[in-house]
């Protein structure tokens, strides 16, 4: 943690890549995110001064230098209880990870084997909403949500940011070589009263303009 920059004297929280829901002991439902973008914006806001916490997910990804505290996850549930005990005291909370929405009802401690009366029913229960959750509490950080879309990326994205009552949302297109998994991504920031899109970059450099816009409307905020 560098004692200059836009974040300095900060603690910012960043959750990051997927959730695996564990299904028996060999199959889980899960998502395509590789982390990268999160840990990207991790080890910007370590330039910017923060000090960070970094709740991962499943992910095959190298601690950026600088983060003081990484806390690795599987499931919804375990990131739920990381996070809320993380954002105690934070100033700022990023959530780029991608929860997953739903887990089994139960889960089998067998594998679920092949039968004659074909493929297995999976009842599915719905996981807590965390970014929803944390910008309930009072207090609060300063939220910052991110919404992966395949259509009406602003229009969704705005409804987002409206219903879960957030600081700032990051929106992306989801699509072949762009966004999840992929090297490169575009976002669409949107914030109460305002927005601006920040074209394609390698999510490096993307997360360092994110980050120096966060931490501009982060200021703009404490100082109204």
């Amino acid at each position: 943690m560098s004692h200059e920059g836009p974040l300095a004297g900060l603690h910012v929280v960043i959750d990051a890549g997927p959730t695996y829901e564990d299904i028996d002991p060999v199959r889980f439902l899960g998502n395509r995110s590789s982390g990268k973008m999160g840990f990207a914006i991790a080890a910007a806001a370590v330039a910017a001064g923060a000090e960070v916490t970094l709740i991962a997910g499943p992910v095959a990804l190298a601690t950026p230098a600088g983060v003081a505290r990484r806390i690795d996850v599987r499931s919804a549930l375990q990131m739920r209880d990381a996070v809320l005990q993380a954002v105690e005291g934070a100033d700022i909370f990023i959530a780029t990870a991608a929860v997953a929405d739903w887990r089994v009802a139960e889960y089998s401690s067998r594998k679920i084997k092949k039968g004659p009366s074909g493929a297995p029913v999976l009842e599915l229960v719905e996981n807590p909403d965390i970014l929803a959750e944390v910008a309930a509490r009072d207090p609060r950080p300063f939220v910052v949500g991110f919404a992966a879309e395949t259509d009406h990326v602003l229009e969704n994205g705005r409804k987002k940011l409206e219903r879960k009552k957030l600081d700032m949302l990051a929106a992306n297109h989801v699509g072949e070589n762009v966004g999840i998994g992929s090297d490169d991504n575009a976002l669409d920031l949107i914030w109460p009263g305002g927005g601006e899109s920040l074209p394609r970059a390698a999510k490096p450099e993307l997360a360092k303009t994110l980050v120096a816009r966060i931490a501009a409307r982060y200021r703009a905020q404490a100082r109204a």
